[in-house]
């Protein structure tokens, strides 16, 4: 592996410029504007939205049109795309450009979820590299001006491996930069990121920047990964869950990795947050989700339900008071539990820090019939497939 210092915290992705190297990952269900809006309140970099199924933009799907607004606090606007049909993806981004909807547009080949791989998408669909190629560049051709980045895995299994090649073919592309997962489509979660495959790709890919993703849950983790693998920067998924603030914290650490704080201030600068400031969050998080949901608080409710375990990861709070959070109903129902708990309570250290999120098992990979047996996919056949491409949900958080 490479040893690598920053001389300079920002990262420069074609014409945008960060103030730090740092992008949070695309997540279903998880990353609408509510939660970028919470994660730029406490640090800074690029955020990106839920993928979005670009037949289903095509076609200005009620869903997927809610899924690419931005606030108007969002600056840049980034937003995911996932698709197998080249001329589909071209029509998507087409859209996003002429109606002026983002400043930025990644390409997902990195998700493992069956659905999306079934039909070849996601990280499956590196392993034909005649449509990978095409995908690419017909969506850098309709970005124009706009920078298009793909973000990727190791591939679906040990025995087939993409992404090397695929960086190749996608820096040939024109792409502004590139992130890789280090894992395998079959790891999904599971065991640990091979961080040495995103030193590998930073070796080979020399023109734009590469960018690494996985096992990043702490600041520390971020700046490990860049001195190790010598990657321009880093795309934080799963780290962030129930934790908005870790993007101060590696905004801290990247700036002192810089020279621009001292490495006192950066440590000061860490959040060991007290009970309060977390329920404060959860609280803001909710108000956010309230605007997201156009004043539908019973729907915003609903939707913060599944972050309650990630928020209070390691504080003594007791099962009932979890379990009613875990029901909330109303904003007023959530400060009547929460004036029950202790704000003063003390931040629990290690017992808050490390994984969360999904990890579970190495799990089979979906595929189309007879997708290993060749490299080269019958181009002709991709409008069909398209017409079934359009999947709801589908992830690659890191």
């Amino acid at each position: 592996m490479t040893s690598q210092t920053l001389a300079d915290a920002r990262l420069r992705i074609g014409p945008l410029e960060l103030e730090v190297p740092v992008v949070l990952a695309p997540m279903a269900g998880i990353t609408n504007t509510a939660f970028r809006r919470l994660c730029r309140e406490y640090g800074a970099g690029l955020y990106v939205s839920e993928m979005i199924t670009s037949r289903a933009l095509v076609e200005r799907t009620p869903a997927s049109m809610r899924l690419i607004k931005h606030h108007e606090s969002e600056t840049p606007r980034s937003i995911q795309l996932y698709g197998v049909d080249p001329r589909t993806v071209s029509e998507a981004v087409r859209f996003l450009v002429d109606q002026d909807l983002a400043d930025h547009i990644d390409l997902n080949f990195g998700c493992p979820v069956p659905k999306v791989t079934r039909r070849g998408g996601g990280s499956a669909l590196p392993w034909k590299r005649d449509l990978f190629r095409a995908i690419v560049e017909g969506a850098v051709g309709a970005a124009g001006s706009i920078p298009l980045t793909v973000k990727m895995r190791k591939g679906i299994d040990a025995d087939h491996l993409t992404y090397l090649d695929a960086a190749r073919a996608a820096e040939d592309a024109g792409v502004a930069a590139i992130a890789l997962h280090g894992r395998t489509a079959n790891e999904f979660y599971s065991g640990e990121a091979d961080w040495a495959a995103i030193a590998e790709l930073k070796e080979t890919v020399t023109s734009v920047p590469v960018l690494g993703n996985g096992d990043i849950w702490s600041a520390d983790d971020a700046i490990r990964m860049v001195r190790e693998t010598g990657c321009d920067g880093v795309v934080v998924g799963r780290g962030c869950l129930g934790r908005p603030w870790l993007f101060g914290d590696l905004a801290a650490a990247f700036r002192a990795e810089a020279g621009e704080l001292s490495r006192d201030e950066a440590e000061a600068a860490l959040a060991k947050p007290p009970l309060g400031f977390v329920m404060d969050a959860m609280r803001r998080h909710a108000e956010l989700l309230v605007e997201f949901f156009d004043g539908e608080e019973d729907r915003a409710c609903r939707d913060i339900r599944k972050h309650v375990a990630w928020y209070f990861k390691g504080y003594g709070v007791g099962g009932d008071t979890r379990r009613a959070l875990a029901s909330v109903e109303s904003l007023a129902q959530m400060d009547e539990i929460f004036s029950t708990m202790d704000a003063s309570m003390p931040y629990p250290g290690e017992g808050a820090e490390g994984q969360r999120g999904r990890a579970g098992s190495p799990k089979r990979v979906h595929l189309p019939d007879g997708w290993l047996d060749t490299r080269t996919s019958d181009l002709a056949d991709r409008a069909s497939v398209a017409e079934g491409e359009r999947v709801d949900g589908g992830s690659d958080g890191g």
